[in-house]
C-alpha cells in the first residue's frame, strides 16, 4: 500500500489527508491534536506503540515531514504484516517502545515555502511579516505584528 507520496511538495493539506487515510487503514494508529499554529492549523502528534520506553521525533521542514510520514506508513505496514523494519521486529518494538512523532512542527511555514498560500491571502501576508536575516553573521528573527 502506498498512501504517503514522496514525489511532490508536501503541504499541510496533504499531511492532514494522509493522516486520516493512515488512521482509517491502520486503526491502531493514535493521532492527537496537541495545539495549533499561528494561522490556526492543527499540530498533530502520532503515537506508534504501547511500550513504557518513550521516544519523540519532530519534523521542522516540509521534506522532513515527508520522511516522517513515510516512516509512519512503513512502520504500520510492517506491524500488520508481521515484518521487520530496519532490522527491528516491529511487533516487539510496538510492545516495548512508544514512538511519538510530530510530522509537521510549522505548517504555516511549510505552506509558505511550498507555495500553498495565495499571495493575496491574509495568511500569506501575516506569514511574510516574519523576516529572517543575518547581522554580522548571526541569525536574527524579526516579527512584525
Amino acid at each position: 500500500m502506498n498512501i504517503v507520496p514522496t514525489d511532490k511538495s508536501y503541504t499541510y493539506d496533504l499531511l492532514t489527508q494522509n493522516l486520516f487515510t493512515l488512521n482509517r487503514t491502520f486503526p491502531f494508529l493514535n493521532i492527537q491534536v496537541v495545539g495549533s499554529s499561528v494561522l490556526g492549523k492543527n499540530l498533530y502528534v502520532v503515537k506508534l506503540g504501547t511500550g513504557s520506553k518513550k521516544v519523540f521525533y519532530s519534523a521542522n521542514e516540509w521534506i522532513t515531514s515527508v520522511v516522517m510520514m513515510k516512516f509512519i506508513e512503513d512502520y504500520c505496514n510492517a506491524y500488520v504484516n508481521d515484518l521487520n523494519l530496519y532490522d527491528y521486529n516491529i511487533k516487539t518494538l510496538f510492545n516495548t517502545v512508544s514512538i511519538y512523532i510530530m510530522p509537521m512542527v510549522n505548517p504555516d511555514g511549510v505552506d509558505l515555502v511550498t507555495g500553498n498560500l495565495s499571495k493575496n491571502s491574509s495568511a500569506f501576508i501575516q506569514a511574510t511579516l516574519i523576516f529572517l536575516f543575518l547581522v554580522d553573521g548571526k541569525l536574527i528573527f524579526l516579527v512584525l505584528i
